[in-house]
């Protein structure tokens, strides 16, 4: 039996949102596994059914290139917000994205290229800008998109300048019809996107193992009604449907106007141009996605510096 410490009961409930004996008995059910842990709570309705668990904030900035039919993003964090309000934080970001737009999504790649106007390295400069700022950074990830035939589109929620915000989005339109109609409908898809968060355009761009875990976690919550398996079975095709709709792009209502599924706007763009419209991808960036955020104990530093 695996330890269960006290920090992974912590860490369990900071992704699940469920109470700390709940957690504890998760740990002890799955022998401390903590991703078992987590469906184990969803399956005993003790836990939100996140698409994705443990999203946290972290700070700093996701900037933002565009280049014709090709952009990139990237996401670099700074201890505080107050870093990412600085002008000299927010420039690096934005020239760093045009690494990205020149360079490719790689973050080894990126962090060897040349930083503009320096002869340092994209590292060379963070560095450089950590020991200036005094405070530590990090260039956590990158993106990028690209369309041969059509437009690429873009948006940034939580804007702090051109190019700099919060979440990021790229979407590629593919079609031959008239360009202008095409942005104004990529810039609300990118909008759509940076609301709802998809994991992926349509059911087969799905991971196979999201999606299997997902089908356990479903099938153990109908096995809970004690249902025959053949009613069970429809119950779980119909809840992956709900899961689809939630997840995948294509699938979801148009935030816009609350009612259209994403491939019908397609359709219609398809029609009033007189032309095929399909989506070519998209990429998505939240900041500090994933990311455990910094607890300050600010009564424990108090304390410590009295005692001092």
């Amino acid at each position: 039996m695996a330890e269960i410490t006290a920090a992974l009961v912590k860490e369990l409930r900071e992704k699940t949102g469920a109470g700390m004996m709940d957690c504890k008995k998760a740990l002890s059910e799955n022998n401390g596994d903590l991703d078992a842990s987590v469906d184990w709570l969803r399956t005993k309705g003790l836990a939100a059914a996140a698409k994705k668990a443990g999203r946290a904030a972290s700070e700093g900035l996701i900037g933002l290139a565009v280049d014709g039919s090709a952009g990139a993003m990237v996401e670099i964090n700074a201890e505080t917000d107050f870093v990412a309000r600085n002008e000299i934080f927010q420039d690096v970001v934005s020239k760093v994205a045009g690494v990205v737009l020149t360079n490719g999504s790689d973050v080894e790649t990126i962090k060897a290229a040349a930083y503009p106007d320096t002869g340092r390295t994209v590292e060379e400069e963070i560095t450089h800008q950590i020991a200036t700022i005094g405070e530590n950074m990090m260039l956590r990830r990158a993106d990028s998109l690209s369309v041969d035939n059509g437009v690429l589109a873009s948006y940034l929620h939580g804007s702090l300048a051109p190019g700099l915000g919060k979440i990021g989005v790229l979407v590629a339109l593919e079609s031959t019809g008239d360009q202008g109609k095409l942005q104004e409908i990529g810039k609300q898809l990118a909008m759509h996107v940076a609301a709802t968060k998809p994991l992926a355009v349509s059911r087969d761009d799905l991971d196979p193992a999201e999606l299997e875990r997902e089908r356990a976690v479903l099938s153990e919550q109908a096995r809970e009604s004690g249902k025959p398996e053949e009613i069970i079975e429809k119950m779980v095709e119909g809840r992956l449907r709900k899961f689809y709709e939630e997840v995948c792009l294509l699938d979801q209502t148009f935030v816009i106007d609350g009612e259209t599924r994403i491939s019908a706007v397609l359709e219609n763009a398809s029609k009033e141009l007189g032309t095929p419209v399909s989506l070519g991808g998209f990429k998505l960036l939240v900041l500090g996605e994933g990311v455990e955020k910094k607890e300050e104990d600010f009564a424990a530093e108090v304390a410590a510096v009295a005692g001092g």
